[in-house]
């Protein structure tokens, strides 16, 4: 069929839907229907701005339909060297079979009775934590929760150099405010004192909240004052203290080169109350886990919010799977956390091999820095060893991302670069059969003993 050049070139909704049926016999009419439409009001938008129709009516439905069908979510090679890549679902989760059928979620199998779907991760927290805890859908969700619990019709004082944009545009002092809460600054963008905080509380005031910069850094002439001072003025007038920590680090990463607080160390600190993420340096699903003083979490809890916040079956099954490799210390069984202690030796040692395996690769490896991502642990980072690809590196790039699997590989002074670290075991050869396809996207050959 010709393309469309006119209105009148259009055809009718039904003499599409007699050329399309034999071929689509299967997709459900209304369905149908309603992608042909789409289609026509598409082509129709085109030819009044003036444009040429590209492809005809049919071959838009049966692109639509095919779209359709197939699922959007779908798994991807990560070879950035990002660990926490926000775009590609942050942490990334180890084996997780869905549990099939019914579940006990909310039902006590010891009493026969209604039971709490938070018991399933809230044991483990305890342990883990030494405090009682909750879940919920994510970090900006817990602040939400917990600056409505505590402070709402009130006010909150906050460091004016803690009120933070966090990804996509979302600004911690705008979901503060959803809370009902009024924000009460004070310092400036680089320094706040003690005085500072004690100076502003008043009558209304109900909380002391402290940011933690997980995402940012103020360097130079800044200064904040230390959480254990923060926890005894608290304490003096009274006040609960509620530190956001963002990344929610449980397990000691200094020895890796990451240096985060712990969770535990702000509750020994003073905190009467902490949140932070589930799917940053914890290496869990998406969740946001408050955690403290018995009697705060206890009103977290029957606030109707929590309710609306609360998280389903699979983020619990999956979250408290993480939780309990965190309790037995099996750190590896946690993608993230075995990615973050892979030595810059070892994935060395596996991208020789990997290369070893693949001769008809045109690369070499280069000394690099993988980075921790998703809002967590600026400016620091890891030393690891990059293949570099001899190719038309933007060529590639795109070809590799549009590949089955997708390939995410990074870009740097106009090299395309891959981070095994990254990367699974299990995916290497897929790697490879996505690196061997880019064929004629090489270009000549580079000195293969230069580093850099």
């Amino acid at each position: 069929m010709t393309q469309h050049a006119k209105l009148s070139d259009l055809p009718a909704v039904h003499e599409v839907l007699e050329r399309l049926l034999p071929a689509l016999a299967n997709v459900p009419r209304s369905l149908l229907v309603a992608e042909v439409r789409r289609a026509l009001d598409e082509i129709r938008r085109e030819i009044r701005n003036g444009a040429q129709s590209v492809s005809t009516v049919e071959e838009r439905v049966e692109s639509a339909v095919v779209q359709l069908a197939r699922p959007s979510l779908e798994p991807v090679i990560n070879a950035t060297g990002v660990v926490l890549h926000t775009n590609l679902g942050r942490a990334p989760l180890g084996e997780l079979t869905a549990l099939p059928g019914y579940s006990n979620l909310e039902y006590d199998l010891a009493t026969g009775r209604r039971g709490k779907r938070d018991t399933h991760a809230g044991r483990l927290l305890e342990r883990l934590l030494e405090a009682p805890a909750i879940a919920v859908n994510n970090n900006a969700a817990a602040i939400l929760l917990a600056l409505n619990e505590l402070a709402a019709g009130a006010e909150v004082v906050v460091s004016r150099g803690e009120l933070i944009e966090i990804g996509d545009g979302f600004r911690i002092p705008e979901i503060m405010t959803r809370s009902g809460a009024t924000l009460r600054e004070v310092g400036t963008t680089n320094r706040t004192r003690i005085e500072d905080y004690r100076d502003a509380i008043g009558e209304r005031t109900r909380l002391l909240l402290r940011v933690h910069p997980s995402n940012f850094r103020v360097t130079g002439f800044a200064s904040r004052p230390e959480l254990r001072e923060l926890a005894a003025l608290a304490r003096e007038r009274g006040l609960p203290l509620y530190e956001d920590l963002g990344s929610g680090c449980i397990v000691d990463l200094r020895p890796f080169g990451i240096d985060e607080p712990l969770v535990r160390d702000s509750l020994a600190a003073g905190a009467s109350l902490v949140s932070f993420s589930g799917d940053k340096l914890l290496g869990g699903p998406q969740a946001g886990i408050l955690a403290g003083q018995p009697e705060l979490v206890a009103r977290l809890r029957r606030n109707p919010l929590f309710r609306a916040l609360r998280l389903d079956k699979l983020a619990y099954q999956a979250l408290g799977n993480t939780l309990r490799h965190l309790l037995l210390e099996e750190w590896d069984r946690i993608p993230a956390l075995a990615m973050i202690r892979q030595p810059a030796a070892a994935i060395r040692s596996r991208a020789e091999a990997f290369l070893a395996r693949h001769p008809r690769l045109r690369a070499r490896l280069l000394e690099g820095q993988s980075v921790i991502g998703g809002g967590a642990t600026p400016e620091q980072s890891l030393p690891t060893w990059l293949i570099a690809m001899e190719a038309n590196a933007a060529r590639a790039e795109k070809r590799l991302r549009e590949g089955t699997p997708p390939v995410i590989a990074r870009i740097q002074n106009d090299t395309l670069l891959l981070d095994l670290r990254t990367v699974f075991p299990v995916e290497e050869e897929e790697l490879a059969v996505a690196l061997e396809g880019l064929g004629k996207e090489t270009e000549p050959p580079m000195n293969t003993d230069e580093g850099q």
